[in-house]
């Protein structure tokens, strides 16, 4: 197998149900799929089970007290069976060449970055209803669809190479081989945001490690949520700190130093 996928779930099996359903549709079929749940949802469990997977597959799961996304990604981490670890999160629908694109630029040394466009409800709920959906012109009149630039799959962009300032964790992969070298995943952050994709980011660039942009070539879809946290100052003042110390290798990861 040429890569990992890791889908980062909890609790919704309708989300979960179309990211496989867009795999089915991907031009490379060359991978496998560990379902990384924070939690121990009854109904995931019985989704999970019975669905028809063509792709070599593991569900992890946690017992669920609250925010431990970080320990069950370090879990997913040392369960994968390729070097080539590709992030996803449990709403995300992929564009068919998706995987493709994270694996033709895979190389050791590197974090490769996509982006996502974020749906508007409407949308959300027409494309889980399985109505065919056709976004060139849509939508450019829909409110509250935002990054609309990044729902657009281009071959272009691999000349353009538009840059990618910060990795987003829901669109991201790299080396297991680079992951370990910080020892995963910071499981100190216990709050959604940062723990999964910028404290990863700064701790890999100081190990040598460079973000380049898959922007229009690994496109997704994010179907449209409430968001279940806004405040991000008690993740960033942890992350300001580690940066301070330049604790690169973080103490409480795969190993606990």
């Amino acid at each position: 197998m040429k890569a990992t996928l890791i889908i980062s779930v909890y609790k919704n099996t309708t989300a979960l149900r179309a990211i496989l359903e867009s795999l089915e549709r991907q031009t490379e079929q060359d991978f496998e799929i560990i379902i990384s749940e924070d939690g121990q949802d009854a109904h995931m469990a019985e989704f999970v089970e019975s669905y028809p997977f063509r792709w070599p597959m593991q569900h992890l799961t946690q017992e669920d007290l609250g925010w431990r996304k970080e320990r069950i990604l370090n879990q997913a981490v040392m369960a994968a069976n390729t070097d080539w670890l590709i992030f996803i999160d449990g709403d995300c629908v992929l564009h068919p060449r998706f995987i493709e694109y994270h694996i033709r630029y895979q190389q050791r040394g590197v974090m490769l970055a996509g982006k996502r466009i974020k749906l508007n409800q409407e949308l959300s709920e027409r494309y889980l209803r399985g109505e065919k959906i056709h976004l060139w012109p849509y939508l450019f009149f829909r409110r509250g669809c935002r990054f609309v630039e990044e729902a657009f799959f281009c071959r272009w962009a691999e000349v353009l190479r538009r840059p990618v300032k910060h990795l987003v964790g829901s669109n991201m992969s790299m080396s297991r081989t680079d992951l370990i070298a910080i020892n995963g995943f910071d499981e100190n952050y216990t709050l959604p945001a940062t723990g999964e994709d910028y404290d990863i980011e700064w701790r890999l660039q100081s190990i040598g490690c460079k973000i380049v942009s898959l922007r229009n070539l690994a496109v997704q879809y994010h179907l449209y949520h409430k968001e279940n946290w806004q405040n991000h100052d008690e993740n960033s003042a942890y992350c300001q700190q580690m940066q301070e110390q330049h604790q690169f290798i973080c103490k409480n990861g795969i190993r606990k130093l």
